[in-house]
Order: structure tokens, then sequence, then C-alpha cells
């Protein structure tokens, strides 16, 4: 049985996250404490005590998701040292993997999402817009509903369920087309924009030079690449070019799934806050096994599960 680490996606946030992590051990609080000084905010106290609306903000909760996702990471290393045959992450989550498959250092991870998540918020209050999820649509229905509306798709986490992007008023048009062309669900998402599309666009520019800072290495393991649905290449160039498209470019995610079956993975680790990818996992394949880390007794029951 080969096993494939996920690292949790924005959405995933929750007050109080990491918190038992820190307290039981002091290498997680030197998480923290790090990201606070390569930072310069309190990220650490806003994992630990919110508010929820702070830690909602991208620039907030994409470094402390990651900081979260990485410590869960570590802290089954020490209790249960394992081998992946494959990392994969959902948008943010994507740099948890390429970080845990050591193609760029904690540091520059967070540097990094720090710089993308506010370079997302500001995209999103420059232009208003928005997602809706799509359950159920064939993909001729879903062709036609992106026609007739001008939505575009952001994620594809299953054959079933799929979320548009576009402005606030092809969103809430997407809603009664989705009724009028029989499709069983559209539920708007409460996001801050529409991720993953045309309105990322500005992200993606201002990111650029970012990255251009960072160093990148080639990965130890095959990291999942959002955009491709395929392992990414040892060119630490076309990582970064991959990375930037990923800002614009529709998540993959069903793909990346079947990517890492195709290399042998039937069992899904998922580290960080909540099981939403575990969830979409399950939904892909009902056959593969999903286990999640994302507090001391989700740990303890994976380790043992192990």
């Amino acid at each position: 049985m080969a096993d494939c680490c996920i690292f949790a996606g924005q959405g995933a946030q929750v007050p109080g996250m990491g918190k038992d992590f820190a307290e039981a051990d002091a290498e997680v609080m030197g998480f923290f404490d790090k990201a606070n000084a390569v930072l310069g905010f309190d990220l650490k106290k806003t994992c630990f005590e919110g508010p929820a609306e702070e830690l909602t903000k991208s620039n907030i909760c994409q470094p402390a998701i990651f900081v979260v996702s990485y410590a869960a990471f570590t802290q089954l290393q020490k209790k249960h040292p394992m081998t992946f045959a494959a990392a994969a992450g959902l948008s943010l989550g994507e740099w948890g993997a390429l970080c845990a498959a050591g193609v760029l250092d904690f540091d520059s991870t967070l540097k990094v999402l720090e710089a993308r998540g506010r370079f997302m918020q500001e995209a999103c209050e420059a232009t208003p817009s928005g997602m809706i999820a799509i359950v159920g649509a064939s993909a001729a229905q879903l062709d036609e509903l992106c026609a007739k509306t001008g939505c575009t798709v952001a994620n594809i986490n299953s054959a079933a369920q799929q979320v548009l992007s576009g402005s606030k008023d092809e969103i809430a048009n997407a809603a009664t087309v989705a009724k009028e062309l029989g499709i069983k669900r559209a539920i708007p998402l409460a996001t801050a924009g529409a991720f993953h599309s045309k309105f990322m666009a500005p992200a993606r520019e201002k990111l650029a030079p970012v990255l251009d800072g960072i160093t990148f290495n080639a990965p130890k393991m095959p990291v999942l690449s959002n955009v491709t649905g395929k392992p990414h290449s040892s060119d630490p160039g076309e990582i970064k070019a991959l990375m930037l498209e990923q800002v614009t470019g529709t998540t993959n995610w069903a793909a990346d799934v079947e990517a890492a079956k195709a290399l042998g993975c039937t069992r899904f680790v998922e580290f960080g806050p909540g099981k939403v990818l575990s969830g979409l996992v399950k939904k892909i394949d009902a056959a593969l096994t999903t286990l999640n880390v994302a507090d001391l007794a989700t740990l303890d029951a994976t380790a043992a599960a192990l």
C-alpha cells in the first residue's frame, strides 16, 4: 500500500487550530514563533484565539493553514515515521505539498503565502466577484451553463462537483440558469471573490517577482500539480511557472487524485484543519482509504491506524 500526503486548502481554517500541537511540542510552538517573526504580525494569536473574521482574510488564513498543516505533517513523522509516494494539495495546499517535498523551505513558503494571500485579497476587493458550487451536472450541462453565464470552471473537485468563478452578476445568473438546465444543485459560496479565474490576474502579476526571489529545488517525491493533474517536473523554473498559472487557472483536484492512484497510492493522509479533501477523495473513489491529522486526537487515531 502506497501513501499520498495531502494538504488542506483555503476555507478549512478554524479558530483554535494548531494550539494543542503547539502546547504539546516546543518545536511546533517554534513554527508559530518563526511565522510571527517572518510575517511581522501575530499569526499565532489569530490561529489560537481568532476571531474567525480575521482568520478568514486570505493574507492571514493562507500562511495560517500552511503552518498548521506543516505542524501536523511533522508531528506524524515524529510519532510514526513514514515515506510518502506522492504529495498533493488543494490550491494553497499545493504549497504545503511542495514544502513537504523539499522544493522550498518553511520560511520561503510562509513569505510566498502571505504575499499570495494579500494579492488575492486585493484582487477580490478591486472587483466584486464570487464562486458557486455545481453538483450533479453533466459535462454538456456544465459547458452550457458557462456559455450562458460567462462563468469559468475554477475547481474540478470530482466528476460530480465543480466550482465556477465569475462576477457577482454572473454568479447570481448561474444559480438561476442551473435550475433551468435541471442541474441538481447550485450553491453560491461565501468566498472573498472569484479565485482561480481571470479576476486573479492582478494577483498573479504581483506574485511573479516574489517567486523570482525564492529558491526552488527539485522535489524529493512526486508533487502533483493542480494545473496539469500530473507530477511537477524536477525543473524549478517549470514549477514556478505552474504555481503562477495556478492562481488564475483551473484547480483539477480530481486529476491529482487519479494521478496519485496511478503512482500506486491507495491511502491518503490529509494534514491540516478539517477533512474536506478526505471527503473529496472518497467521492472520487470510495475504495480509497483516507486518514487525517488536524489535532492531537486525530494524530493518535491516524498513527494507530497506520
